[in-house]
Order: C-alpha cells, then structure tokens, then sequence
C-alpha cells in the first residue's frame, strides 16, 4: 500500500497535500482498492465553504457509493474536472491525477489535527 510520507491524512482515508494556505484533497490508495473501479465521483460544493467533516462529495463504485470528507475547514475552490470523464484517475494514480478537488483553508490549526503517514499506518 502505498502512503507517500510528505502527506496528511485523515480517519476517513482521505490525503491532504498543503501548499501555503491551498490543500488539494483525494483518496487513499487503501480507499481506492477498498473501493475497487470507481465508476463516478461528484462534487457539487465548487465555491461552498465547508467545515472539517462535513461531506463534499460521493465517489461511486461498482458496487457502493460513499461520502467525501472535508479534511479540513476551508472553500471548495476547484474541482478536478478530469474526474468527470476519467473517473478511473482515482482507481490509476490516487495521490496525483486523481486528486479531487482543491480547498482554501480558513484554519490551518486544523492541520496539526491530521495524520502523518506512520499514524496513518497504525490504523490498518
């Protein structure tokens, strides 16, 4: 399994990637496989400001669909649109081409409340 190192994760097995106060948000590759073929994901909450937990969006599979997590507080400022054609992204290349959507964080002393990868380890 892989969990790159330089990233924050949550309970809910999304990654976190920071770039000052800009985090793109997606899948674990654990989700992912959990998952298996990702047929859609949806995102409605392009230019909606969400707190940490709220849900924003749904992945489907073949066999289930499940919410999206806000990791963190923050507006929705970009989703990756690839997704809508290219679903599969998620399923090929979770930590790059298939991120999901880009957030402005409004609190980043939410972020010392995310995992690093050896926590995001422990829980598997």
């Amino acid at each position: 399994m892989n969990i790159p190192e330089e990233l924050k994760y949550t309970k809910d097995h999304e990654w976190i990637r920071l770039e000052g106060d800009v985090a793109t948000v997606g899948i674990t590759d654990f989700a992912q496989e959990e998952l298996g073929d990702i047929v859609y994901v949806e995102t409605e909450t392009e230019g909606a400001t969400l707190n940490a937990e709220e849900v924003f969006g749904t992945v489907e599979a073949v066999k289930t669909v499940s919410d999206l997590f806000m990791p963190i507080s923050g507006e929705v400022i970009e989703f990756n649109a690839n997704l809508e054609n290219k679903p599969e992204l998620v399923n090929i290349d979770p930590y790059g081409e298939g991120w999901m959507i880009k957030l402005k964080i409004s609190d980043m002393s939410q972020v010392d409340d995310l995992l690093d990868a050896v926590a995001y380890k422990q829980l598997h």
